[in-house]
């Protein structure tokens, strides 16, 4: 579980980073796009490492809800009979909503790859423009809707699994929590805020 989720946190902050290409304008973004497409040339062949990134991602998605699923059920075998009462003494809310934030990210990355990579979901779709399937994109209200919805599920899934695989990788020394819990809000923060602006940004005219 941490191992996957340390790659897929990877992804996260570095897609987030790629994108704020966005502000600089349509070349600058196009550009971007390119070299992803590009990278390892003339050594590998056009777009094959962006495939290899794309297998090993999925594969992470893949390991990562297998292990969420054995999680849960290891949990439910250790006391197959619930509690008369629950009360929540050291589990945070962002833990308690791995539950529902984790299917409501699958569903996102599935529509994401629709909208945005395949475009098979997006009307005006062209693989040569990514600024411009950006933008078109955005502007269709209810999809900014449940983008912003998701990157909020997003965040409460980070914020307790970067404290968690941090954990869970070795530094769970008392000494370093209260750290390891600002640098999980830090960049929980800084991705959230980041993937939503870029739809507030469209809606409000801002990006064009």
């Amino acid at each position: 579980m941490a191992l996957s989720g340390a790659v897929l946190f990877g992804f996260v902050m570095t897609h987030m980073i790629g994108n704020l290409k966005l502000y600089q304008g349509p070349e600058a973004m196009n550009a971007y796009a390119r070299f992803l497409r590009e990278m390892g040339t003339p050594l590998f062949s056009h777009e094959s490492l962006l495939w290899i990134a794309r297998v090993t991602l999925l594969t992470s998605v893949f390991a990562h809800i297998v292990t969420a699923i054995q999680l849960a059920k290891g949990n439910r075998q250790a006391r197959p009979i619930d509690y008369k009462k629950t009360q929540y003494v050291a589990s945070s809310y962002a833990a308690r909503t791995m539950v529902w934030s984790g299917p409501i990210l699958a569903a996102f990355v599935i529509f994401h790859i629709m909208h945005l990579t395949t475009g098979w979901v997006h009307p005006s779709f062209n693989s040569d423009d990514v600024y411009q399937n950006l933008v078109r994109g955005f502007q269709v209200w209810y999809v900014s809707a449940f983008y912003i919805v998701a990157m909020l599920g997003l965040g409460y899934h980070m914020i307790h699994g970067v404290w968690s695989l941090l954990q869970s990788l070795g530094l769970n020394n008392t000494r370093y929590d209260a750290l390891i819990r600002r640098f999980a809000v830090s960049v929980t923060a800084a991705v959230v805020v980041g993937n939503i602006s870029f739809p507030v940004s469209v809606m409000l005219g801002m990006v064009k």
